[in-house]
């Protein structure tokens, strides 16, 4: 076969920690150099070690650094770099960085501008899915404008329900309102949250749908209309909206609706012209009807998952289809093979969940057949209080899920990590729960589980 050279040769990576590692290591296989970027207290990252080049791009404050377009876009010139990773969070979603790297000449690594608008406006998006034919939860065709209106439509959909920023995500700006008394106060909360998080006041309602599944749908669509879907990924257990794990495949999920689940996804990437990888949100309820929720333009922390049940390489394709490559495969060369986990390690109270920031003391990652560990900390770094808690995901992958659990409760029990406190103890208990093991989980899960842990803890006190 005739040597094929790589169009992007050089790529910066917009981001840190354990995802601007990941991308570091696809990159590697390619062929493809690394320029990494730092805030002054990440200098000791891995991520920086690992790059073929880096640049300090300002100090610890997001703001100040890791969302410093200019700062960004100006190494990347010094560089000569072909294309911009952006990972997930930070930039990842945003679409003027992303015209902004268009009108510089840079590749942006993700879908195009218009497209990450359209789907970053919850509002926009859920009006664009609902005309592609996904279903939606009932709720408000737009912003809410007044108490009033808020109260009219609340009435109409009925409660309980949910208020949700328009921008943004990971929980902020979100409020469940089970009572017309209630609901003022929920609007006036989330309006204000979310203009400080997203610089972004407004909210709309839907129907609170109790106790679903949070079921994902990881798609990859190329530049030339081709999209397919690598099945779907149950993100469930999660504390105040935010995941704390992952697992592929669903425990309830039959063949047949993850394929109705998948093509629908993959239509409404088609409707709206969708390129890169992306991944659509549904709340699943206790009847099997599911109903779309979001859609990430982007690569999610709980990528990995998809990758062990599927052999894929997802930041591999975002490479290949920025680069204006074909996707190469169909949906029928998809299959899904065993049962995948994933333990999201914060360097948090395990109890409290309050940050941990501090200098790890003893490092020892687990080995062993069906393990992988990402991360971007060591023995004597320093975890930073500037940042998101993730320091570590710890993922498994056995021919069952029972094997998978008995998999992941042995690399939690080898892997040390000491000098700050972390949630493996908590992922422990978690494997060791009964309504877990049988996989009756939902987004209530973690209410139960430490509402029952709390009691346990007080009858041994």
């Amino acid at each position: 076969m005739a040597f094929n050279p790589r169009k992007f040769k050089k790529i910066l990576i917009a981001n840190r920690g354990e995802i601007a590692c990941r991308i570091i290591w696809t990159c590697k296989e390619m062929g493809i150099k690394t320029v990494a970027v730092h805030s002054d207290v990440d200098r000791d990252s891995l991520h920086v070690r690992f790059a073929d080049e880096a640049a300090c791009i300002g100090p610890a404050p997001s703001a100040q650094s890791y969302l410093n377009i200019p700062a960004i876009i100006s190494t990347a010139e010094i560089f000569n770099v072909d294309a911009i990773h952006p990972g997930y969070g930070f930039l990842a979603e945003s679409a003027y960085f992303a015209e902004i790297c268009e009108a510089c000449n840079i590749k942006f690594i993700g879908p195009r501008a218009n497209v990450i608008r359209l789907m970053g406006d919850k509002i926009e998006a859920r009006n664009a899915m609902k005309a592609a034919g996904l279903p939606v939860v009932p709720g408000s065709e737009g912003a809410i404008s007044s108490e009033e209106e808020g109260r009219k439509l609340a009435r109409e959909i009925g409660y309980p329900l949910m208020v949700k920023a328009s921008a943004g995500g990971g929980g902020r700006g979100m409020r469940i309102v089970r009572s017309e008394e209630e609901l003022a106060k929920a609007l006036e909360t989330a309006s204000t949250e979310a203009a400080a998080a997203f610089n972004d006041g407004s909210v709309y309602i839907e129907r609170y749908i109790d106790q679903p599944r949070h079921i994902e749908i990881q798609v990859l669509a190329d530049e030339y209309g081709d999209c397919i879907h690598l099945g779907e990924r149950e993100c469930s257990i999660q504390r105040r909206h935010q995941k704390l794990m992952e697992e592929a495949p669903s425990t309830v999920l039959t063949p047949e609706l993850r394929q109705k689940m998948g093509e629908a996804a993959v239509a409404a990437c088609k409707k709206i012209g969708y390129s890169s990888a992306g991944t659509f949100e549904f709340l699943l309820d206790s009847q099997g009807r599911y109903y779309f929720m979001e859609m990430n333009t982007r690569i999610q922390v709980e990528h990995p998952v998809t990758e062990m049940v599927t052999l894929a390489d997802v930041v591999r394709d975002q490479v290949r289809i920025a680069e204006g490559e074909p996707l190469g495969y169909t949906q029928d060369d998809i299959l899904i093979v065993g049962h995948a986990i994933e333990c999201r390690i914060n360097a948090e109270n395990p109890e409290t969940f309050a940050p941990s920031p501090g200098t790890i003391t003893a490092f020892n990652l687990p080995g062993g057949p069906g393990v992988r560990v990402d991360t971007f900390v060591y023995s004597g770094y320093r975890v930073s209080p500037f940042y998101d808690s993730l320091i570590a995901k710890v993922i498994v992958h056995a021919r069952t899920r029972d094997l998978a659990i008995a998999r992941m409760k042995r690399a939690l029990e080898l892997m040390v990590v000491e000098g700050i406190k972390t949630t493996i103890p908590l992922h422990r208990k978690i494997m060791d729960d009964p309504r877990f093991r049988r996989g009756d989980i939902g987004t209530d899960f973690m209410e139960y589980f430490l509402g029952l842990n709390s009691k346990a803890g007080a009858q041994r006190v």
